[in-house]
């Protein structure tokens, strides 16, 4: 990591509850040539992947709904999310993790995935980077009913959705969650599922 830009790098870990939080100082030369000394905040939670499983046959996708607190607290009134399955890479490489996710959190045990992109999550605050992946799933992958680990305290409710109908709940504002909008709208753009 190298940039002739920043200079005098300093961190001071804030917290490190459950994951990284650092203030971080630096010297920030702008455009203008004058060098300025900048804070911020940053949150290291590590990356994550996820994916949005269709399948052609049927015209389904499958989502996953359950409760995030963050957006209970910001003006979601139950606090639950419709989104794509997802997880955090633990010692594993993205395209594991997004198999290990599916089958822990909807039940399908994956053959393959195609990754289609990579981008940072809110690069204002989060180190986070996020794989995204597609996937095409049938009936004789299901595995199990899904729903998450109860090490993890999961509680996910799995939805398989007509492809038409999550188009409908994108346009009319039901789904809220970046990472499946961006994914929904990789789908209808590559016509995954036509």
């Amino acid at each position: 990591m190298s940039s002739n830009k920043i200079k005098n790098i300093e961190k001071k870990l804030l917290s490190d509850n459950y994951y990284i939080l650092n203030r971080v100082t630096f010297d920030y030369l702008m455009s203008s040539g004058k060098w300025v000394n900048q804070m911020r905040e940053v949150y290291d939670r590590g990356d994550g992947a996820g994916i949005l499983l269709y399948n052609k046959e049927k015209k389904t996708i499958i989502l996953t709904k359950q409760f995030r607190m963050p957006t209970y607290m910001n003006d979601n009134k139950d606090g639950f999310l419709i989104e794509i399955a997802a997880g955090m890479l633990d010692k594993d490489n993205p395209e594991a993790c997004v198999i290990r996710e599916t089958e822990e959190e909807v039940g399908y045990r994956l053959k393959s995935v195609k990754k289609v992109f990579e981008a940072y999550s809110s690069p204002g605050v989060m180190t986070e980077k996020m794989y995204f992946f597609v996937g095409e799933y049938t009936d004789d992958m299901k595995v199990n009913e899904g729903g998450g680990l109860d090490s993890e305290h999961e509680d996910i409710e799995v939805l398989e959705i007509p492809f038409q109908e999550a188009t409908k709940m994108l346009n009319n504002g039901q789904i809220v969650d970046t990472r499946t909008i961006v994914l929904l709208q990789y789908a209808i753009i590559h016509k995954l599922l036509d």
